[in-house]
C-alpha cells in the first residue's frame, strides 16, 4: 500500500482527474463501474440473507453479517489492488486514476446542473425529471421551489459523500479504506432505509455509514462556509446556521453541509418533504432563510460547491507540498 506521504499527492492528482474527466460514459458503457459491482454485491446479500420470514432480531443480525462481509471483501479487494499498483511503474498516476473512479465530484456537478437547465428550458416538468435522478423523494410532490431546494440540498449533502469522505478515508487507510467506505455508503443508499423490508436488515449499514461520515460531514460544512467567505456569500450565517440547526436535522450528518449551504445562500433548506407515501417532518436548516428558490439559486450553490472543492483539494495539495 502506498505510504501516507504519497497518498496526499495521489489524492490531489485524483481530485484533478475527477474534476477534468469525471466518469466518461464511453468507458463505463463497456465495462461495469466498480460502484455498480458493489451495488450488485449489496443486492445479492439482500436477496440471500434478508428473508422476510425471519424475525426482527435475526434480520438485524443478518444485516450485521451482510455489512461485515461487504467491508471485509472491500478491504481485501483494496489491498490486492494496492499491491498490484505498487508493483507497477507510474504507480502515482495509476493509483490516482483508480482513486478518481471512487470520487464523484464532477458527476454531482453535472447532475445538479441538469436540474437548473431543466427548470430553465422545460419549466417544472423538466426540473422534476432531472431532480428525480439525484433525490429519493417524490418529484411530483415538488413545486419549482421544492425542486430547486432538493437539488441544492443534494449538492451540499453529496459534497460529503462523493468528495470529502472518500478522500479522507483514502488518506487514512489507502485503497482498502476508500473502497470499504464506498461499499458502506452504497449499502446505506440501497438498504439503509426505514422500510418494512430494510428497517432491521439495513440498520447496520445505516449506522456504520453515519459513523464513517461523522467527521467528513463537519469538514464539508466548514469547507462550504470557507468557500462562502472566498466568493462573497454569507459565511457568517453559514457558520451560525450550522451551530443552530445542524443537530436538529433527522440525519446526524447531513445537517452540517445543508445548514452551511442554506446559511451561505440565505435559503431555508430541508424541512418537511415526501418520500413515496411517507411524509418526513424534518427541521428547517437556516430556518429564517427564504423558502422560495429557483434555477439561479442552483447556479449559486454550484459556484459555492466548486469553490469548496477547490479549497478541499488545495488543502491536500498544501499538505502534499509540505510533507
Amino acid at each position: 500500500m502506498s505510504p501516507i506521504d504519497d497518498r496526499f499527492l495521489i489524492l490531489v492528482v485524483a481530485l484533478a482527474l475527477d474534476g477534468l474527466v469525471g466518469d466518461p460514459a464511453a468507458v463505463w458503457q463497456r465495462v461495469p463501474h466498480p460502484v455498480t459491482l458493489i451495488g450488485k454485491a449489496v443486492d445479492g446479500l439482500d436477496t440471500w440473507l434478508n428473508a422476510e420470514r425471519a424475525g426482527l432480531g435475526s434480520r438485524r443480525s443478518a444485516g450485521v453479517l451482510a455489512v461485515a462481509a461487504l467491508v471485509v471483501g472491500a478491504l481485501v479487494v483494496g489491498w490486492i489492488a494496492a499491491a498490484i499498483l505498487t508493483a507497477l511503474p507510474l504507480t502515482v498516476v495509476l493509483e490516482a486514476a483508480v482513486v478518481s473512479i471512487f470520487i464523484a465530484g464532477r458527476s454531482l456537478w453535472e447532475h445538479v446542473g441538469e436540474v437548473a437547465a431543466g427548470l430553465r428550458e422545460h419549466g417544472l416538468a423538466g426540473g422534476r425529471e432531472a431532480v428525480a435522478r439525484i433525490v429519493g423523494r417524490d418529484p411530483e410532490s415538488l413545486d419549482e421551489a421544492g425542486v430547486a431546494r432538493a437539488a441544492i440540498e443534494s449538492t451540499a449533502e453529496s459534497f460529503c459523500d462523493a468528495v470529502v469522505a472518500p478522500a479522507l478515508w483514502y488518506i487514512l487507510l489507502g485503497l482498502p479504506g476508500l473502497i470499504a467506505y464506498k461499499a458502506v455508503n452504497t449499502a446505506d443508499s440501497m438498504i439503509g432505509h426505514r422500510t418494512p423490508r430494510h428497517a432491521e436488515f439495513g440498520a447496520a449499514a445505516a449506522r456504520l455509514d453515519d459513523a464513517l461520515n461523522w467527521v467528513p460531514a463537519r469538514m464539508a460544512g466548514f469547507l462550504i462556509a470557507g468557500a462562502a467567505r472566498v466568493i462573497g456569500e454569507d459565511s457568517d450565517t453559514a457558520v451560525a446556521a450550522m451551530r443552530a440547526d445542524a443537530d436538529r436535522h433527522r440525519s446526524v450528518n447531513a445537517g452540517w453541509p445543508e445548514a452551511a449551504m442554506a446559511g451561505a445562500l440565505g435559503l431555508a433548506l430541508a424541512g418537511p418533504r415526501r418520500y413515496g407515501d411517507a411524509l418526513v417532518d424534518d427541521a428547517w436548516m437556516n430556518r429564517a432563510g427564504r423558502r422560495e428558490a429557483g434555477a439561479a439559486d442552483i447556479d449559486r450553490a454550484l459556484r459555492l460547491y466548486l469553490w469548496a472543492c477547490l479549497l478541499h483539494g488545495g488543502a491536500y495539495g498544501a499538505i502534499a507540498i509540505l510533507t
